[in-house]
């Protein structure tokens, strides 16, 4: 039976006058959904107990639920494992700032890509997460904390990109104004580097408009043969094939583009390895019909059990980033958040809490 929550507004519109109810009744209903948040048909106050009915007859209303919290001793951060109606996990985060609230949601559950410094691969992937299930996880943080969510990040466990059809749905239902209403410029989408995916992003249009989302390409080296070490996604797309994707997506969106830049001691921290990534990303992005270079978010890799990687210390990541400032490449060391309760980048993984 599919899930209520992953029907668009106009979707709703036409199964509610296909039941021989009123077109305004569709807005109400998913008001309640996505605007209200309600976890199940029964909190609608305004719809009949007939509808409803009749409604839970043709659809699933069972929303995701929450397994288990930690909430960070350090930051506030919270990491959630969900539920979802067929007994999958998955975790998300909720991030603190000091003026708006960011969830960090999952895509798939698990994933196949295989980073070697990614917890969430490590268990494979079990499979992809519909429009509604990725929404209902803002939801289902925002009745748990009692904060309003205003910025999206699609960099929990898996591959967006490779869930494309759903990605977009839900970006759909979760930018339309009758529902949650977001901004596509407060959204965030992480792709470890599919192409072809990069490349429909590019191509995405609302009416007349192309998409406003951020885009992020986790790149985590400057050469191709070191990138394959650490993703295997790296002997399908090289470096040059990635950059030129997301540079599409610039001149098509004009967004700039973050790279991620996961640091790890002794792999790709060295000299050799800044003065690279300053050549690549200035040979692709000024060229005739872009001239702005990416943001560099430079990431001290989180510890992972199984991938025995570790960080360079502060003064290792400070000095990375300055040898990237004296090639004139921008670049931030990301704030850590959550990392007591491994809810940090690349700890998301399936398990208990």
């Amino acid at each position: 039976m599919k899930s209520i929550y992953d029907l668009t507004a106009s979707e709703l519109k036409e199964e509610l006058v296909r039941m021989g109810e009123k077109e305004y009744r569709a807005g109400q209903i998913f008001s309640w959904l996505h605007a209200k948040g309600v976890s199940h048909l029964d909190g609608m106050t305004d719809i009949s107990r007939d509808l409803k009915g009749r409604l839970a007859e043709r659809f699933s209303d069972r929303g995701i639920s929450v397994s288990k919290c930690q909430e960070s001793a350090l930051d506030g951060t919270r990491k959630y494992l969900f539920e979802l109606e067929d007994a999958t996990l998955i975790e998300g985060v909720f991030m603190q700032y000091r003026d708006w609230n960011t969830s960090c949601i999952s895509s798939q559950a698990g994933c196949a890509m295989g980073c070697r410094f990614c917890a969430s691969t490590v268990g494979g992937l079990k499979r992809d997460m519909t429009a509604g299930e990725m929404a209902q996880e803002i939801y289902a943080m925002e009745r748990d904390t009692g904060s309003r969510v205003s910025h999206v990040v699609v960099m929990g466990s898996g591959e967006p990109l490779l869930n494309y059809d759903n990605l977009m749905r839900f970006l759909d239902i979760i930018t339309d104004s009758r529902g949650k209403g977001l901004s596509q410029r407060n959204i965030t989408v992480s792709t470890c580097g599919i192409v072809p995916g990069i490349e429909a992003l590019a191509r995405e249009k609302r009416g007349r408009e192309h998409l406003q989302i951020n885009l992020a390409i986790s790149l985590h080296a400057a050469f191709d043969e070191k990138r394959k070490k650490i993703m295997p996604i790296a002997e399908r797309y090289g470096i040059s094939e990635v950059l030129d994707a997301a540079r599409k997506y610039y001149d098509a969106t004009h967004r700039r583009i973050t790279i991620e830049y996961a640091l790890i001691d002794g792999v790709n921290d060295t000299d050799e390895d800044a003065a690279e990534l300053a050549r690549i990303l200035k040979k692709t992005f000024f060229t005739s019909s872009s001239g702005s270079l990416p943001l560099i978010n430079l990431i001290p890799v989180n510890p992972v059990t199984e991938s025995g990687f570790k960080r360079p210390d502060r003064a290792g990541c400070l000095a990375f980033k300055n040898k990237l400032e004296n090639f004139g490449i921008n670049g931030s060391i990301r704030r850590e958040l959550g990392s007591d309760i491994d809810g940090a980048c690349g700890q998301l993984r399936l398990k208990s809490l």
